[in-house]
């Protein structure tokens, strides 16, 4: 998921039992304690709770091993290492391979903010296996996310009717309800997390992974970062170049933007990746049932849309499926190609009135459980991302950037302009206006973009390795669709990404895969 917007990968929760969970989660001073000596205690895990997205806990992997899972106590401030602490979970699935072939711990983060690592990494295991033969695999859930003393917002009720709202306003009394709507729901994790808010910024997760590597044992931190992954990585490495061991980025944020510049980024992606949605179904030896021509296919998504701005359809019982729902939908549904099929069948469906496959779609981005619990996501995305953003932006502002995001997508580009006011009002000042990545004296890090992600557009990777200084960062290009590389299963993007992990060995800098 990638950081600028609001577009992201799915997860939120009841207050009440949030409230009840973030008590446990802030435990007692550290004291005299090292935290970089303590003992994890692992264990069967349990049922994912519902800032993770609910669910079962997970199913042991296909040889029979469990996963395990722990909590690391880390400091709730950085800055007061031995004041007030809380807890991060963990989840792990140990090495496979002969013990003497073990390389160390290898931590995921799959992007964001807000996913929980502990609730991907076992739905996404498999995927994995062969870099397990080496590795333990292990996630976590940053701070403010899922278990890991999770940000509180708005309950279950109030997120159905946030999400329901007009996300794109036309005239002065939608612009002024957006306004309301967006400051109820800051307000509300103020309320709710007061204490919390100004320590989830991604230096502050990049210092718990450092900490998670001392106590994993590792003298190096090997890493796997997907989306999001890549900002934290790239954090990670410039504040602990000596400690960075084999890393991976995939899905690639470009580090040097603006939240405007990435939102704007975000809004080129997603229309490209529409634009090949449309052509491939066009192309096909069957006829296209959403359009005759690639054009027809998109003239016809903007006419819905247009037409739900005024006059919702039914959606998932009793929610209607709005302009705003229908446009996240749509969204959700190019972060992989194997989801296109998704998109066909909503469109076909909508066309008729019916609502319930993009509302799916949007409730998954959006992570509302079918039993319409939220996971946190929403919560702690916006808390991290506003915690680390500095830029501000006025309604006005907006309204000025809207031709340029029109001019970069006629269907996204409203939705992704608006997005900007996310964080106006926020109760906690942002840090920067874009991450500093550099990392002199790092080990090699493989920085892989696929030249038709729509969430990290391919662009950024490049930024990325030149961000990070010469020597550090070796760019391997995918030419494929959706967004990341590794799981598409690529044999060339695979073979290289093992081939580093496993055995140490670099692709030449500029490989191309396809």
């Amino acid at each position: 998921m990638p950081k600028p917007s609001r577009l992201r990968a799915a997860a939120l929760t009841a207050v009440a039992v949030l409230l009840s969970s973030l008590a446990v989660a802030c435990g007692n001073g550290a004291g005299d304690e090292d935290l970089s000596a303590q003992q994890l205690s692992w264990k069967d895990c349990p049922a994912p709770s519902q800032a993770e997205g609910g669910g079962d806990a997970p199913s042991p992997l296909p040889d029979g091993d469990p996963w395990q899972c722990a909590t690391l106590k880390a400091p709730l401030d950085w800055d007061k290492p031995r004041g007030d602490t809380i807890g991060i979970a963990l989840i792990r699935a140990k090495a496979s391979g002969d013990a003497s072939r073990r390389i160390g711990s290898l931590v995921f983060n799959f992007g964001g903010p807000g996913s929980s690592g502990v609730t991907t990494l076992p739905a996404f295991g498999e995927d994995y296996a062969a870099l397990r033969t080496r590795y333990d695999l292990v996630s976590f859930d940053p701070r403010g996310v899922g278990r890991s003393a999770p940000v509180l917002c708005e309950n279950d009720q109030q997120l159905d009717a946030y999400f329901q709202q007009d996300m794109t306003p036309d005239d002065a009394t939608e612009r002024a309800e957006f306004v309301d709507t967006t400051k109820e729901f800051n307000e509300a994790c103020e309320d709710n997390s007061k204490k919390l808010l100004p320590h989830v910024p991604t230096t502050d997760t990049a210092r718990d992974m450092d900490l998670m590597r001392e106590v994993l044992g590792d003298d190096k931190l090997h890493y796997f970062g997907i989306s999001y992954g890549t900002e934290l990585g790239g954090v990670y490495a410039h504040l602990f170049p000596q400690n960075v061991g084999r890393a991976v980025f995939d899905a690639v944020v470009d580090p040097t933007q603006t939240p405007e510049q990435g939102s704007l980024g975000q809004a080129r992606g997603f229309q490209r990746a529409l634009d090949n949605f449309a052509e491939d179904c066009t192309s096909q030896t069957k006829d296209c049932p959403v359009g005759d021509t690639p054009q027809d296919v998109k003239d016809r998504i903007a006419r819905l849309l247009k037409d739900l701005d005024t006059k919702p359809i039914p959606g998932v019982f009793p929610r209607e499926l709005t302009q705003t729902a229908a446009t996240s939908g749509i969204a959700q549904s190019l972060y992989s190609k194997e989801f296109w099929q998704y998109l066909t069948e909503g469109l076909e469906q909508a066309y008729d009135g019916d609502g319930t496959i993009l509302m799916l779609l949007s409730d998954s981005l959006n992570g509302r459980s079918e039993n319409g619990e939220y996971s946190n996501i929403t919560a702690a995305g916006v808390s991290i991302n506003c915690a680390d953003d500095k830029p501000r932006y006025s309604t006005g502002y907006v309204q000025e950037k809207l031709p340029d995001f029109r001019a970069a997508s006629a269907l996204f580009g409203d939705y992704l302009a608006w997005g900007l006011a996310s964080c106006t009002d926020w109760p906690v000042p942002g840090a920067a206006d874009h991450p500093d990545v550099s990392a002199p004296g790092s080990a090699p890090i493989l920085v892989v973009g696929n030249t038709g992600d729509p969430a990290t557009p391919y662009e950024g990777a490049k930024k990325m390795v030149d961000a990070l200084g010469p020597g550090v960062g070796v760019e391997l290009t995918y030419k494929g669709q959706g967004h990341g590389a590794y799981n598409s299963k690529n044999k060339c993007v695979q073979g290289a990404v093992n081939g580093y992990l496993l055995d140490g060995k670099v692709p030449a800098a500029g490989t191309v895969c396809s």
